[in-house]
């Protein structure tokens, strides 16, 4: 049965022509007008998501945001979760593993598996981050990410819009 896309690609393509010469504030106020709570912020706690989180919670302090815990995180990403939590009042819906599967792969591979083998990276992030995405996705229509089209040739013409076909036709900012 094929996924239902929320946004049409014509309405796609008309909200990036919309949204393109606007700030990040104009296309993140429509996102919250038009998905209210079916709309989450995914952070990983780098200056971009930063930015983004404030930006959302000057337009709506209970605009959710939510975050990959995949056990494995530096120190410095739980200073920032505390300090942003702290600073904005927000809560932090985390996605956690789930732990027998991390427990599993540890026994048979080690902790340090993904740097033994391609397959073996593959796996562990199927377990720590591709499993809770998909959990956390469940729960919105839309989700915001930080990418900025500076950090790399192949984001050079990453749309401000899009039809999220990795994700059940997500809408993707």
């Amino acid at each position: 049965m094929p996924v239902k896309e929320i946004l049409t690609a014509a309405e796609v393509g008309r909200l990036n022509t919309e949204f393109e010469p606007k700030p990040s504030e104009a296309l993140l106020e429509w996102a919250l007008e038009r998905f209210g709570e079916r709309v989450a912020l995914a952070s990983s706690f780098g200056a971009e998501d930063v930015v983004l989180i404030d930006i959302l919670w000057r337009i709506n302090p209970k605009a959710r945001v939510f975050t990959l815990e995949t056990l494995r995180l530096n120190t410095e990403t739980y200073d920032v979760n505390d300090r942003v939590r702290e600073k904005y009042g927000i809560a932090i819906e985390a996605y956690y593993p789930k732990l027998d599967a991390v427990r599993q792969i540890v026994e048979e591979h080690g902790n340090n598996l993904f740097y033994k083998a391609i397959e073996l990276r593959k796996l562990c992030c199927g377990v720590r981050k591709v499993e809770p995405l998909e959990r956390a996705l469940s729960t919105v229509d839309a989700w915001t990410t930080g990418l900025r089209r500076q950090q790399g040739v192949t984001r050079v013409n990453v749309p401000k819009v899009e039809n999220d076909t990795a994700h059940h036709n997500l809408v993707k900012l």
